[in-house]
């Protein structure tokens, strides 16, 4: 039994706190299972001092949304030199920023949706794409703040345009794909299982679909014909390679199986933090290659380094 000391850094200041604390729960139980020492962490602005007191050998990062998943602490850990799990500085940072991440994967030959950044108060004062569109924050995870704007709604979404608007100036507008969610999961160089989401209510994988429970259906392997399944496994493996990515991530995908539909098959984002609580779904996926929870945290922290 290992008795490296494995610091959980978990919840801090981000839109997914309470999500970030629920991964983090779930991981320390598991590490403390495997036999590690685990120092629990709820990040605050003073982490570098928490840090450096605590003095880890590995930091398992369970930080979602910005400052935990955007570089920003990566950049941190490097400093202190203490290796951590997930992505290093750049890909993480890159991931986090929707747009760029397209311009990145297309690059790669991943197909993406047709979008465009503009100020959210212009997407708020007339429709910047002819509807169904999608209205993303350009940083955020976890759905947070996307707007589905319907073929039938006359007018933009005025959300967008009040001041308690908290995601930032620019968003992200996108054209809408119908059809199915689709996500999977990379560890390391391997691509696990394809799962297809359905949520149990509501129009899309919003941000109660993804953490309520009994809030969507999870599909796994998702019902596809094999060379679509292959296909999306290839496209999430790319996807994670062209950002960078290291350790554990999660591509999430469209594809257009409608009755006259287009057929496309589109990667919306990649996750480079993806969730790790009782309803998550790279757990899920790696359930279904014969690894238990305990056996993929030991994974990755034992995959943690620096320089990633």
């Amino acid at each position: 039994m290992s008795q490296k000391h494995v610091a959980v850094l978990m919840g801090g200041w981000s839109a997914e706190r309470e999500v970030s604390l629920n991964t983090g729960k779930g991981c320390v139980a598991a590490l403390e299972e495997r036999g590690y020492r685990v120092t629990p962490i709820d990040v605050q602005p003073d982490i570098a001092r928490v840090l450096q007191a605590v003095r880890p050998e590995v930091v398992f990062n369970a930080l979602h949304g910005r400052y935990g998943e955007d570089g920003t602490i990566q950049g941190l850990l490097e400093l202190l030199q203490i290796p951590y799990t997930h992505s290093g500085v750049l890909a993480s940072a890159l991931a986090m920023d929707k747009q760029k991440a397209k311009a990145v994967m297309a690059a790669a030959g991943v197909p993406v949706p047709e979008g465009v950044v503009v100020k959210r108060r212009d997407a708020a004062a007339e429709h910047v794409l002819p509807p169904p569109y999608v209205v993303k924050p350009v940083n955020e995870g976890s759905s947070v703040g996307v707007i589905i704007v319907r073929e039938d709604r006359s007018h933009p979404p005025q959300e967008l345009g009040r001041e308690d608007w908290t995601f930032g100036e620019e968003v992200l507008v996108e054209k809408f794909v119908a059809g199915r969610e689709l996500t999977c999961g990379v560890m390391g160089d391997r691509a696990l299982g394809v799962i297809d989401i359905r949520p149990a209510t509501g129009l899309f994988y919003d941000y109660d679909a993804k953490y309520a429970e009994g809030g969507s259906i999870h599909v796994l392997p998702a019902e596809l014909s094999p060379n679509i399944y292959q296909q999306v496994q290839e496209l999430a493996l790319t996807a994670h390679q062209a950002l960078g990515c290291r350790g554990v991530s999660r591509a999430d995908l469209r594809y257009d199986d409608t009755p006259g539909g287009t057929g496309a098959l589109v990667v919306l984002e990649v996750n480079t933090q993806p969730g790790m609580t009782a309803t998550s779904l790279v757990p899920e996926m790696a359930a279904h290659a014969g690894l238990s929870f305990g056996e993929l945290v030991q994974w990755m922290v034992e995959d943690a380094s620096l320089s990633r």
